[in-house]
């Protein structure tokens, strides 16, 4: 239970930037519902493809740093929820005015909203086995399905989301994942 509680935390971690952009999307240009759910599909496929080959590269190289996996799983997460922590406290937009007519468009903000998710990957394929690993892509990419289309819902009706306060938490998630898995190696 407590695994999946993680998985789930990480999940929402992860999809704040896909949120994000996909309620800028919304407040910038008429989203039809075909253009809705191709956008909500593409965000979740890269979300969930770019932990996957993370975690596949941690796993390769388990072996040969075993002995510091829980240190390096915490130091990847810690960086990367600290850069959303910076970022929010920075108050950078993440996406404003964005042309989403074009595909290639989509998928460059696919995978600009996926790259931290590659290195928490890195991190999983040092700590969990396949099994959870697939388990946890596959909520990854749910959840990020759903916040995407959560935000294009938002943006449609002009509600935007705090940007600020979503990386903050996103940020500290992140963390305290890192923390907790770090005190469970140590502990």
């Amino acid at each position: 239970m407590q695994q999946i509680i993680e998985i789930l935390l990480l999940a929402l971690a992860l999809c704040i930037d896909s949120l994000v952009v996909s309620t800028s999307c919304a407040l910038a240009n008429t989203i039809r519902r075909r253009r809705a759910l191709l956008i909500a599909t593409t965000f979740a496929l890269f979300q969930g493809a770019f932990p996957l080959l993370g975690a596949l590269l941690g796993i390769s190289f388990q072996h040969i740093i075993e002995a510091v996996d829980h240190w390096i799983a915490f130091g990847l997460l810690a960086i990367v929820g600290g850069k959303m922590i910076l970022d929010a406290i920075r108050n950078d937009p993440a996406a404003h005015n964005l042309d989403i007519s074009r595909f290639g468009i989509i998928c460059l903000l696919a995978i600009s909203t996926s790259i931290d998710a590659f290195t928490v990957g890195i991190g999983m394929g040092l700590q969990w086995q396949l099994g959870t690993i697939l388990l946890a892509v596959a909520v990854i990419g749910m959840v990020t399905f759903a916040a995407a289309m959560l935000g294009i819902f938002l943006g449609s009706r002009h509600i935007p989301v705090p940007q600020r306060w979503a990386s903050l938490f996103a940020g500290i998630v992140l963390i305290a994942l890192g923390a907790h898995t770090l005190w469970t190696h140590l502990g």
